[in-house]
């Protein structure tokens, strides 16, 4: 391994560096911290953090006697992450049903407008019938547009864009799709831990609790061969329960994920201001 060398200087170092470095990434992934991780590919002080954890995991030398301070604080991260990999995924859910509904009700204020500009018989009804759906200012120029005689005053054409506007801003969703690539960019470094802390952590047995060792006693179950060294692994650590990496898996993130860019609205023009149109929009 081309990291060994620096591996062991870091290892004779210490363990408050490495509970330090877990205590960094925690608040990184923190959403409420003021200093957040944005974007995985391009954070490599994130990735070092998590490189220098991982490594300290599977390099140290007698996993028995692994520091409990650290198997606790590297356990805490994983359980951390892995709770706010699966909020971000109800998030995500959220604002995929918001973003449906918000394609819904552009496509039914489009219809609504084009009943009001042809002054169909029923669009007083029908103005009426998505009052429930949308702010009075909307309905109400949607009256004005169906009331006002002459297509060509200045009232009628800023009452049309104004609807237009509104239709533009809900198919396009920009504030959705701000906060669902932000949500992507946490939960790639929280399967990040997962992928890379986690598995190493099952290499390491579960600090006993309520016992004191600090000198080995000589008692039955203690391995002195490599078989038994396998055996006492197995017999007193815990899983990572179950790995970061398997809930993921075993969430709807995976659908969720690629559900969100199998739906994705791209639209060529952007969103426009109330009251502003594009040139030549009618």
């Amino acid at each position: 391994m081309s990291k060994s060398g620096i591996v062991n200087v870091r290892m004779v170092i210490t363990e408050e560096k490495i509970l330090s470095n877990i205590d960094k990434v925690q608040k990184l992934i923190n959403p409420n911290s003021k200093k957040q991780i944005i974007q995985l590919e391009e954070d490599a002080y994130f990735k070092d953090l998590i490189e220098s954890i991982k490594t300290y995991l599977i390099e140290y030398p007698k996993k028995k006697n692994f520091p409990k301070s650290v198997y606790k604080a590297a356990y805490g991260l994983v359980e951390y992450a892995t709770n706010q990999f699966e909020e971000n995924t109800k998030r995500i859910e959220e604002l995929i049903r918001q973003r449906e509904k918000n394609i819904s009700l552009a496509g039914e204020l489009r219809e609504t407008l084009d009943i009001v500009e042809n002054r169909e018989d029923n669009w007083k009804q029908t103005v009426k019938g998505i009052a429930n759906d949308f702010s009075d200012d909307i309905i109400d120029t949607l009256n004005l547009i169906g009331r006002t005689k002459s297509d060509t005053s200045q009232n009628y054409q800023d009452a049309v864009k104004l609807i237009n506007a509104r239709i533009v801003n809900l198919e396009s969703n920009l504030h959705i799709e701000i906060d669902m690539e932000r949500i992507e960019d946490r939960s790639k470094a929280l399967s990040y831990i997962g992928i890379e802390v986690a598995d190493a952590l099952k290499l390491i047995p579960a600090p006993q609790e309520d016992e004191t060792t600090e000198v080995e006693p000589v008692v039955e179950g203690v391995p002195n061969t490599v078989a038994e060294e396998q055996k006492y692994f197995e017999q007193t650590r815990v899983d990572v329960k179950p790995s970061l990496w398997q809930r993921i898996k075993n969430s709807k993130v995976v659908r969720a994920l690629t559900y969100v860019f199998k739906v994705k609205v791209v639209l060529q023009a952007p969103a426009l201001p109330e009251g502003r149109g594009e040139q030549g929009q009618n």
